[in-house]
């Protein structure tokens, strides 16, 4: 058996392909349209969800069952000696701490450590990346788990939405905040650090908001990550619920703006892009993990 497997959900962006690629599990979210539940990229496709969301259907995010989590853990446990379950971050989803609970089970007990670093999207695949690096380098389950939220707060990520209906029906902002926001153009950005998802700024048009991601982010590595940026141990990363023009468009203002730095680049997942809407834009960045 292999010492040590990696198991996450789809929230982290990873697609059944380059999980196939990288020898890891990925876990489908549920999420319902309606009355129906689906799985992302099992029973509904991205071009299929958003045109069910921009029809205004009621979308609500899901957490995973119990008995599909266990299911996967039991097929990956006759792999692996260890796995490490790292799930959307607990400051998102109620679904981390449900899989704290039964990893402490006495048939998973030290057998599968519940990763809870604070991250989703992109920085989630990147910390991935970091696992399997850790892997690689001969660093145990245990240890690798403790790198890892050790380096929870080295992250920030960045995310302008289009509209704000679907924050106002997340109830993030109010229904009256968003009817004046959509005649005066505003754009929300909102930020994630430490887990949680928060309003950061709102802007006049796209066009602004994005500049303002891309101010905000060069402050955070030159200053907040001064240490990090200047070794070169950190990663520029992006997220998107845009179609592929925009999103093209934005890793090619992003790689203009930081000349030399290399751009992942992920879809935003559908549980996401559920609260985000179609249109979204994300930047980020992530340090090299402390060992």
């Amino acid at each position: 058996m292999k010492p040590v497997g990696i198991v996450t959900d789809s929230h982290s962006s990873v697609s059944m392909e380059v999980a196939k690629e990288l020898g890891i599990h990925v876990l489908p979210m549920p999420f319902y349209v309606g009355e129906e539940c689906y799985y992302e990229e099992v029973s509904i496709t991205r071009e299929e969800f958003f045109e069910k969301l921009n029809k205004g259907e009621n979308v609500t995010t899901s957490q995973p069952s119990p008995e599909d989590v266990i299911k996967l853990w039991r097929e990956c446990l006759k792999e692996y000696e260890q796995i490490l379950y790292m799930p959307i971050s607990s400051g998102l989803s109620g679904a981390c701490s449900v899989a704290g609970v039964m990893a402490r089970e006495e048939e998973f007990e030290n057998k599968v450590l519940v990763v809870d670093n604070g991250r989703v999207s992109t920085p989630m695949h990147r910390s991935i990346l970091d696992a399997l690096e850790l892997i690689e380098q001969g660093y145990d389950a245990q240890q690798i788990k403790k790198i890892l939220e050790d380096s929870k707060d080295d992250m920030s990520i960045y995310i302008a939405v289009e509209t704000l209906e679907f924050l106002k029906k997340g109830g993030r902002v109010t229904p009256t905040a968003a009817a004046i926001g959509s005649v005066l153009n505003i754009k929300p950005i909102l930020k994630l650090a430490t887990g949680v998802l928060d309003s950061y700024k709102k802007s006049r048009g796209m066009k602004k908001a994005r500049k303002e991601m891309l101010e905000a982010m060069k402050q955070d590595m030159t200053v907040r990550f001064k240490d990090s940026y200047e070794k070169g141990e950190i990663y520029l990363l992006a997220a998107t619920s845009a179609d592929e023009e925009t999103t093209a468009g934005w890793i090619k203002e992003i790689e203009e703006y930081f000349p030399g730095m290399k751009v992942m680049c992920d879809n935003l997942s559908l549980g996401i892009s559920c609260h985000t809407g179609e249109g979204a834009l994300g930047i980020g960045c992530s340090c090299k993990p402390r060992v």
